[in-house]
């Protein structure tokens, strides 16, 4: 808590603004839209890769956040104050970081498979500035930050081989162990006899992203499979295409991903629900969208 002390005293408001502005990085949506970019845009087994490392990452973090159910800084230390604007984030146990470990894994993978030196380092300085952040914010300890940092670069380093050696091969194989592994997480967080004093919100935060990540991985897996045999989209366009690409197919995504929550919700439940929605949601991205691409690729070309 020493740390988080001396983080506390230095805070002022225009370097609190930073640090939350910062801490986004390391949230869903930066992760969602950071690897729907590469996977559109730039080379689909680069997207593939991010959403390994990424989906891998967290649920080896969600599963530790409620096998070991250590509580937030200010939880143990009365004492000790957070921003309040990062309190509604903070969900769930706080070892180890779900934040810091997205934000590694999402930019320190583009980092290192990049050859595009500037991108390198604003990747680089993204990834180390976020669990400074979470840190700052006071929602995590230096413990919770290090060990997901350490976390996402073990999978940066042990999964570009298996992603982009003999030319994907592997990756059909790699989402199939992820579901399973998927399927195991959602049968621990629903079976397992946790304590009577496990924190119930923190459960319900693991059950939630529990169905995320099996409706998510689900989704991976048809997508892979029909793309790779039926769809091929390109991914090369005019840079004002690729723009066009982008901000029209992340409304599409976000539009699936908030208008059909609550119709999925009355219809199979809160749980179920959510994993269906998440699974349509990947679905659209790496399916329907790309189904455009071609078209977007001929704009801007002669005939």
């Amino acid at each position: 808590m020493g740390l988080l002390y001396l983080l506390e005293r230095i805070r002022i408001p225009v370097l609190n603004e930073f640090m939350l502005a910062i801490t986004y990085f390391g949230d869903e949506i930066a992760f969602l839209v950071t690897a729907l970019i590469l996977f559109w845009c730039v080379d689909k087994r680069h997207g593939y890769y991010i959403l390994a490392v990424g989906f891998i990452g967290t649920l080896a973090n969600q599963f530790m956040k409620l096998w070991f159910r250590i509580p937030r800084p200010w939880v143990k230390d009365p004492n000790f104050t957070i921003l309040e604007q990062a309190r509604e984030a903070a969900s769930g146990y706080s070892f180890p970081s779900g934040h810091s470990q997205s934000a590694v894994g999402t930019f320190g993978g583009i980092a290192y498979i990049t050859k595009n030196k500037v991108v390198r380092i604003i990747a680089i300085i993204i990834a180390v500035l976020v669990p400074i952040s979470r840190m700052y914010v006071g929602v995590h300890t230096p413990m919770d930050v290090l060990v997901a940092s350490l976390m996402a670069l073990v999978l940066i380093v042990v999964l570009r081989p298996v992603i982009f050696e003999s030319e994907g091969k592997y990756i059909p194989y790699l989402l199939g162990i992820m579901t399973v592994l998927a399927v195991a997480y959602l049968c621990f967080v629903e079976f397992y006899p946790f304590p009577s004093d496990v924190d119930a919100h923190n459960l319900a935060s693991g059950i939630k992203n529990a169905y995320t990540l099996l409706g998510s991985l689900l989704g991976l897996l048809l997508v892979y499979t029909v793309e790779k045999r039926w769809i091929r989209f390109p991914v090369k366009a005019v840079w004002w295409a690729q723009v066009l690409k982008i901000v029209i197919g992340l409304g599409l995504v976000l539009a699936v991903k908030s208008g059909l929550k609550d119709p999925l919700n009355a219809l199979f439940g809160e749980s179920v629900g959510r994993a269906a929605r998440y699974f349509l949601i990947v679905v659209v991205a790496g399916m329907v969208w790309p189904l455009s691409f071609r078209w977007f690729s001929k704009l801007g070309t002669k005939e």
